[in-house]
């Protein structure tokens, strides 16, 4: 048997996140929903990426857009119904995509009718099934726990005299995930969707499930010259968050995934412990498949060493997992942005960061717009929806810039999104950047994107080869991936000079050369694939 027939699909997928909001808007209300996303996934399939990602379309209150679930079990009215989501199944295996869904469980909605019945009585049916403690004797709080979103990590509830966690909104009361019959629960909400055809979930902030049961302070946090925009900045997160139970739970997850064969888990973890807590997550063959952390998302510039060391953090040893890897999402501003150095044409940079995002080892991710070069958009404050920038602002940038609908024509109302205004606007240049428009243009980010990750699909090394010979030189990335008997040398300008990389290029065949690049140098934002000479493919 070969090795492609051993391995997982979705080792060294390349996966396409969906933000249901803002992708296709299939009714006229200016929000997409997934008979948008069914009408449009021939056009992710012609990515030829292998899976997709769907950010949350559960019921919702929606005011953290999804991440605060009122039902597991079902769909948003304004996305559709159970029976839209069965279709998009259907359509997506029928293109030869799997299917992916966030899962979260580290809090619900105060609106789910598991909290309004824990909320009732101290004593009554499913009281433990979320973080409640008694106040100080002075009133105050339980413990000095702040939430990411900003202020104290605990609410106040008359109904039960009693104050409940929440690590996010107030409405997002914390689940007790100590607790086995909250984790039964979960786990038949993670069984509900296997039978209804998932193909795989990612675990939104799966580091916040449990705390520490004796609610002992936090201690501050030292000195940093990272601005302290939150309350939550200023403590060491070790008794809120992180508790060593966790992986317990993620082997109950992976016992059930196990018996649906080929599904595919992969952990969020942010926070300052994320390297570690990533492997502990992911650790030998009992846990979950990979973990997927803000080594890029969260880095203000793209650097050599920014991408050596991330990468070296997952070395191809026994026991340690596999990563994930995404330089946008729906939670960070668009890398675009935030990485084009001054003076460098942000679509030549766009063009080397897709080419280096398909060289990573390990499952890359590309978000709603990013194969189309959208920059973050300036959402003015009278439009702006996200809960954690209207809390702090105008020290949180807003995430609505990244999240912001699909342009799909050019010449047509709203970009084609949507028939009405949609619920936040487009961007004012990406019309220009339209689906339409980029389609027929050769050079296109668009059409390299789509060369660029069926290369990736058809170089052993490439997808699943390990790293090796690491360049990270002023501005000069350099690595090879290797495979067998296949080895292709991945070279990169970071900067806005020209290099000379004739000691590194010379004797290889150029598989992919952008920007004019050539194995004799780099200009500003160059990238090179290059085959090595006398290696042939495995």
């Amino acid at each position: 048997m070969t090795a492609a027939a051993t391995t997982p699909w979705w080792k060294g997928a390349a996966i396409y996140q969906v933000y249901p909001r803002s992708f296709a808007d299939s009714n006229g209300d200016g929000i997409g929903d997934l008979a948008g996303i069914t009408a449009r996934l021939d056009y992710i399939a012609s990515l030829g990426v292998d899976a997709i990602w769907l950010s949350p379309f559960y019921p919702s209150p929606m005011d953290d857009f999804g991440y605060d679930i009122a039902d597991y079990q079902g769909v948003d009215p304004i996305f559709g119904t159970l029976e839209d989501f069965d279709a998009l199944v259907a359509r997506a295996h029928a293109l030869g995509l799997k299917v992916t869904t966030d899962l979260v469980f580290a809090h619900t909605s105060d609106k789910h009718g598991w909290f309004a019945t824990s909320r009732a009585s101290k004593h009554g049916d499913k009281a433990d099934w979320y973080v409640w403690a008694d106040a100080k004797a002075d009133g105050s709080p339980p413990t000095n726990w702040q939430s990411v979103f900003g202020g104290p990590a605990w609410t106040w509830d008359a109904r039960r005299g009693q104050y409940y966690m929440h690590n996010f909104l107030g409405s997002q009361p914390q689940l007790n995930v100590h607790n086995p019959d909250v984790q039964d629960a979960l786990l038949d909400v993670v069984r509900f969707w296997l039978d209804r055809g998932v193909d795989g979930f990612r675990i939104d902030a799966i580091n916040f499930s449990m705390h520490d049961p004796e609610f002992r302070d936090n201690p501050p946090a030292p000195p940093s010259n990272k601005p302290r925009t939150r309350p939550f900045d200023f403590q060491k997160k070790i008794h809120n968050q992180s508790h060593p139970d966790i992986p317990l739970f993620l082997e109950r997850i992976r016992a059930l995934t196990d018996q649906y064969p080929g599904r595919f888990t992969v952990a969020e973890v942010g926070g300052d412990d994320a390297a570690r807590e990533m492997k502990l997550f992911t650790a030998g063959d009992r846990r979950l498949n990979s973990a997927y952390g803000f080594d890029f998302l969260y880095a203000g510039q793209l650097t050599p060493q920014l991408v050596r060391e991330a990468a070296e953090s997952w070395p191809d040893a026994p026991g340690i997992g596999w990563p994930s890897w995404a330089f946008e999402n729906h939670d960070a501003p668009r890398a675009l942005s935030r990485w084009t150095p001054e003076g460098v044409d942000p679509a030549a940079f766009a063009r080397m960061k897709m080419a280096l995002l398909c060289a990573l080892r390990g499952n890359i991710i590309i978000y709603n717009g990013e194969e189309l070069g959208l920059d973050q958009v300036e959402i003015p404050f009278e439009l702006v929806k996200d809960p954690e920038a209207l809390k702090n602002w105008p020290l949180t940038l807003s995430r609505d810039g990244a999240r912001t609908p699909l342009p799909w024509a050019a010449g047509e109302s709203h970009a084609g999104f949507s028939s009405v205004d949609p619920w936040l606007p487009l961007g004012a240049a990406h019309g220009d950047l339209a689906v339409d428009r980029q389609h027929g243009d050769p050079v296109s980010l668009l059409n390299l994107t789509r060369r660029l990750v069926a290369l990736r699909a058809a170089h052993p090394a490439l997808r699943l080869g390990a790293n090796a010979n690491w360049i990270a030189e002023g501005d000069l990335l350099g690595f090879d991936r290797v495979a067998g008997g296949e080895s292709i040398r991945c070279l990169f300008n970071l900067g806005g000079g020209t290099l000379d990389i004739a000691s590194h290029g010379t004797g290889a065949e150029p598989i992919v050369a952008l920007n004019g690049a050539d194995p004799a140098q780099l200009p500003p934002c160059g990238a090179l694939w290059l085959k090595l000479e006398g290696k042939n493919d495995a």
